[in-house]
């Protein structure tokens, strides 16, 4: 850690050891800062999170029961001091049970949030709100893409299926918010029977029920839960609690527009990466274009 960091966390608390590096990415690192009232944690955000400090301070301002204390942030440096949080409910086997709990809690901050949209969209938190996904579909398809030829012919023929689903979910009346869009299980703490959602680097300005895409993707492949399991509709339901009633439908379109924006939103992350790292991250970037094909295009198609 450089001098200038060690500073700035020795200014706000008083370590007991030394702080010691917990991970390093490249779009951000994280250190413990071990103290007489528990480890806190320091996070240095890279550039393409560099707005993660600011919009977790000011989540949590509004939200402590499920956004992690903010001991201290800077935006300008993109540096952030939590509290501890506990362990990711991924060291429990990803249990369906705490996204029954978390998802309603989830939902009411997305509507409560709705009304911040221009602050965050002003803090730089990136905007992929409805009206902006033809074009940036458009950018993903001039891109490239770690895709077979014929995969890419497929996605090319979602452009107006996607300017259509997105009319009509604009038609429905949910407003754009806050969208985590790396809601899974290493993201989730448990603190005793607390819950908490860390780390919204990833989070864009969206349409809030997709953010149920990657949760779903890990009940999937962690827990082997097939599509069909009843599980999935009872979190659906349990997710929509705050938003009212009759939006299975919704959800489902919104759900098909999102696994199309979450791979338009993992081409922003890719296009900060060096090239080295790039590379690495293309198997995880071609699940992801292909899981958009599978449950966007494959899915539209069957539907009509």
């Amino acid at each position: 850690m450089d001098a200038e960091a060690d500073a700035w966390i020795r200014a706000h608390v008083d370590p007991t050891h030394a702080v010691e590096l917990a991970h390093a990415r490249t779009w951000a690192t994280v250190w413990r800062v071990p103290t007489h009232d528990g480890p806190l944690w320091f996070k240095a955000c890279g550039a393409v999170q560099s707005f993660e400090p600011g919009l977790t301070a000011a989540l949590a301002s509004r939200w402590p029961e499920i956004v992690p204390d903010v001991i201290a942030h800077d935006a300008d440096r993109g540096w952030l001091l939590l509290a501890d949080a506990g362990q990711p409910i991924g060291e429990e086997g990803n249990p369906p049970e705490a996204w029954l709990r978390i998802l309603p809690r989830y939902g009411e901050l997305q509507r409560g949030e709705a009304d911040h949209v221009v602050e965050h969209l002003a803090e730089g938190v990136p905007d992929l709100q409805l009206t902006m996904l033809p074009e940036r579909f458009d950018d993903l398809l001039r891109s490239e893409l770690p895709l077979e030829p014929d995969e890419i012919g497929r996605l090319r023929t979602f452009a107006a299926g996607l300017a259509a689903d997105a009319g009509e979910l604009a038609a429905s009346g949910i407003p754009a918010s806050i969208q985590h869009d790396d809601l899974h299980m290493g993201n989730v703490y448990a603190l005793g029977d607390h819950l908490r959602v860390l780390d919204w680097g990833d989070s864009s300005i969206s349409h809030p029920f997709a953010s149920l895409v990657v949760t779903f993707r890990f009940l999937e492949q962690v827990n082997g839960l097939p599509r069909a399991d009843p599980w999935f509709a009872r979190l659906r339901d349990a997710y929509l609690e705050p938003w009212g009633n009759g939006l299975a439908a919704t959800f489902d379109r919104a759900t098909r527009v999102g696994a199309v924006a979450h791979a338009i939103a993992r081409k922003r992350q890719r296009d900060f990466l060096p090239a080295e790292a790039r590379q690495r991250s293309d198997d995880e970037y071609a699940f992801v274009l292909r899981r958009a094909l599978e449950l966007a295009v494959d899915a539209r198609g069957r539907a009509r």
